[in-house]
């Protein structure tokens, strides 16, 4: 009977491992809170002593320093975002305040046609803004960066075209990233009805699914294609370890991606792609066990590779989400809550440090060496809107 009670606590306890994690929304909110309150106040400090006088919002830290960017920065529409979540979750009026002044510096990005990434930075300010306000302005600004983004598609390759930049390395090189920016597009054909964005994304995403992605589901970094017969010249991973390997956050971003391109459109399609994406990522025999991930899967020196808490956060908010709509929910939403929870405890930044950046150890490019172990904005923004997310779960 001893032995028998014994093995019946073993297989509880073992069950108990992959019960959802409690996450602590409110203490987390708070520490957010007060982080970006010293945040606000090191962006005076940084501007008022800055040479360049566009910097709008931060990015990261370089050598211990805050270092900010103009409007045209990829990465610069996400605190303004993180404002909007802070409001959203607080009811404060301080965070109201500071979302839309810091949203109307991402504005004149709505006519920026030199860039693929007018989600990162419109629907990520505006757009948030938009969901939770309904102001007709930023409706507008939402449909003409629509209209922006759209000028970049290219009917005979199918895909919006990425990076104009490195004409010496690619003819017409498309990201993986890039599935995050049609967001924006499906937004706006829901409110305008004109359904050429929507169709855009669609062949977007379609053309994605059959050029970027192995058997195995993981995903090339960049695909080069012939603009003039679509024909795919290169595959390659860029921010990765080698060309072939799995560079996390590309994963994250794919996963993110086709959840969203479900939700949308209900394409069963999509809805297998991101169920698939996602298994490559949670079995991964290098997925560490407090599932943030390595930079890349693939990485050689695993365990003494930088993590990637960027991609853990992305993934995360994308787990929630993908939840909702899959016969796996509870599995996605306990993985979820493991990474929520390693971020809300192993990875937040003490209170006070950082100059504010409320997450601790990303990676942007390593084999650049650029942003390795940081703070990134897109982390804080992403960490966020996961808390969010699971704040609204009706288990």
């Amino acid at each position: 009977m001893k032995s028998f009670s014994l093995t019946i606590c073993i297989l509880l306890l073992a069950a108990g491992s992959s019960f959802s994690q409690k996450v602590d929304i409110k203490k987390a909110f708070k520490h957010a809170d007060q982080q970006t309150l010293v945040m606000l106040k090191e962006i005076e400090k940084t501007k008022a002593t800055a040479t360049k006088k566009d910097l709008v919002t931060p990015r990261t830290l370089e050598n211990g320093h805050l270092r900010m960017v103009a409007s045209k920065d990829w990465t610069s529409g996400f605190f303004p975002g993180e404002l909007w979540f802070l409001y959203e979750y607080t009811g404060k009026q301080i965070w109201l305040d500071q979302a839309k002044a810091f949203t109307k510096l991402i504005e004149p990005e709505q006519f920026n046609g030199k860039t693929h990434d007018m989600g990162f930075k419109i629907y990520c300010s505006v757009g948030t803004g938009y969901r939770i306000t309904k102001d007709k302005h930023y409706r507008e600004v939402i449909i003409k960066s629509a209209k922006t983004l759209a000028t970049r598609f290219n009917p005979k390759t199918g895909v919006i075209l990425s990076w104009d930049h490195s004409r010496d390395k690619w003819v017409n090189p498309v990201i993986i990233d890039n599935m995050m920016n049609l967001e924006l597009l499906f937004e706006a054909t829901a409110l305008t009805g004109d359904s050429s964005f929507y169709k855009i994304a669609v062949s977007h995403a379609n053309t994605t699914i059959k050029n970027h992605f192995r058997p195995d589901y993981s995903s090339y970094h960049v695909v080069d294609y012939d603009p003039n017969t679509g024909a795919v010249l290169k595959k390659q991973t860029h921010q990765g370890y080698s060309h072939e390997s799995a560079w996390s956050r590309g994963q994250a971003w794919a996963l993110y991606g086709y959840t969203m391109c479900y939700r949308f459109t209900k394409d069963p399609a999509y809805l297998n792609q991101a169920e698939h994406i996602a298994a490559f990522m949670l079995k991964h025999k290098n997925m560490p066990a407090d599932l943030v991930p390595y930079y890349d899967f693939d990485a050689p020196n695993i365990p003494d590779e930088p993590r990637d808490v960027s991609a853990a956060a992305v993934t995360a908010s994308a787990l929630y989400e993908l939840g909702s709509y899959s016969k796996e929910k509870n599995m996605y939403y306990q993985k979820a809550d493991v990474m929520l929870n390693s971020m809300a405890t192993k990875y937040a930044s003490p209170a006070g440090k950082n100059k504010g950046f409320i997450l601790v150890s990303s990676t942007g490019s390593k084999p650049s060496e650029s942003e390795v172990d940081v703070p990134l904005s897109y982390a804080d923004y992403y960490y966020l809107e996961a808390l969010l997310r699971y704040k609204a779960l009706k288990r």
